[in-house]
């Protein structure tokens, strides 16, 4: 297959390390609804209209996979696949087994490979889970977000509380042993109450993953311009503090411990290795409208409109929007940025003797803690893990 392909992605394609692990992550574009907070690249039927549709992505879709394996050079077995966006429940069980014979038709799947698609829990069930066991999913992350009804109002949610849970249970059911519930804390109108009282109904799932997020108030979303005319407050990062340890605390003591600073799992194979993969600076291809991909230092990102990502494949032409190629010093940042994120800690032969020096100050504050061969942020210091990174990278 000869394709055009922007220069400097076929060279990264062409030279890439096949000895390395590589990820794939396929973005669904399409919601029932839009969350008041929500800036991802998604669209509902109304916004979408005729030009574009679930068939017409999918078709898009199979084409830039059948591309992406034809331009990797050599060929590259995939370890984690992640389908995320959007709404990849709304395509059911056999859109998404498709989707997933799909990547089997252009690639081979590595031994043991992990397989994640998120979901809405108001469109899932036990046939559901079933069917994405049969297909060869490994993995469930629910977005559950809180348990109380006037959070997910705030949210504008449309799921029930009570169903991300039922929806856990059904998948552990359905013989997932990898499940995941997304929380939002710092929402306006939340109360430590409502976060324990989430966090109960978390714990009772018995999910072996937790991932926890402060909630961003994003420009241009629903949720920002109801902040600005002053109908709701900002979060408060005092209180985002307080949340957040809260959080810590009761996942630490029923057992998930943090292995990323907004992520906890029971064990070490409940981590997810799709998002691992991302922490280490990996390889991965991202499909889809608007996915982001990084191969060998090089960033591409694909045009973000539905009609347009696909018109552009139905033409024969790789769907990149622009690109670029990351300098020593851009990876070495990001490097620094991501590992100090995560408890195995960031390698003190990544630092320059000045960053090492910088390093040294918030150890002496209790921020950081010295491991063999690398530091590791303190429980403290994880509520500061942006500004440490910031005060060591530049002077």
């Amino acid at each position: 297959m000869t394709v055009p392909v922007v220069p400097e992605v076929a060279a990264a394609c062409g030279s890439a390390d096949a000895s390395t692990g590589f990820g794939l992550y396929l973005h669904v574009p399409f919601c029932a609804s839009r969350c008041g907070y929500c800036d991802f690249n998604t669209y509902t039927a109304g916004e979408l209209g005729s030009s574009a549709s679930p068939a017409s992505w999918h078709e898009a879709v199979a084409c830039e996979l059948d591309i992406a394996a034809a331009t990797l050079r050599p060929a590259r077995p995939v370890s984690t696949i992640f389908v995320g966006g959007g709404t990849p429940s709304l395509l059911g069980a056999s859109g998404l087994a498709r989707l997933l014979g799909d990547v089997r038709n252009s690639f081979e799947l590595a031994p043991g490979a992990e397989v994640t698609t998120e979901s809405n829990p108001e469109s899932t069930s036990p046939e559901f889970f079933a069917g994405l066991r049969e297909a060869g999913y490994t993995r469930i992350s629910l977005g559950m977000q809180s348990a109380a009804q006037h959070v997910l109002a705030v949210l504008d949610r449309t799921h029930t509380p009570g169903r991300a849970v039922a929806a856990a249970r059904e998948a552990r059911a359905a013989g997932f042993g990898h499940v995941n519930l997304d929380l939002i804390y710092g929402t306006p109108g939340e109360s430590d109450d409502d976060l324990r009282a989430s966090l109960d109904a978390v714990l009772s799932a018995r999910v072996d993953h937790v991932s926890a997020y402060a909630l961003i108030v994003e420009d241009g979303t629903a949720l920002a311009r109801r902040v600005r005319r002053g109908e709701l407050p900002a979060p408060d990062d005092d209180v985002l503090a307080g949340r957040y340890q809260l959080i810590d605390s009761r996942l630490a003591a029923a057992g998930l411990r943090w292995y990323e600073v907004s992520n906890w799992a029971s064990a070490p194979e409940s981590v997810c290795r799709h998002n691992i993969a991302y922490w280490d600076s990996a390889d991965w291809w991202g499909i889809g409208p608007g996915a982001h991909s990084h191969v060998n230092g090089v960033r591409w990102w694909n045009h973000k409109h539905p009609s347009r990502y696909a018109s552009t494949l139905a033409d024969g032409v790789l769907p990149v929007a622009d690109s670029e190629t990351l300098t020593a010093d851009d990876r070495h940042t990001e490097r620094v940025m991501l590992k100090i994120r995560c408890s195995t800690g960031l390698p003190i032969n990544e630092l320059t003797d000045v960053e090492h020096s910088r390093a040294q100050d918030f150890v002496r504050e209790g921020l950081l803690e010295a491991a063999p061969g690398r530091l590791v942020l303190t429980d403290r210091g994880r509520l500061l893990a942006d500004g440490i990174v910031r005060d060591i990278l530049t002077a």
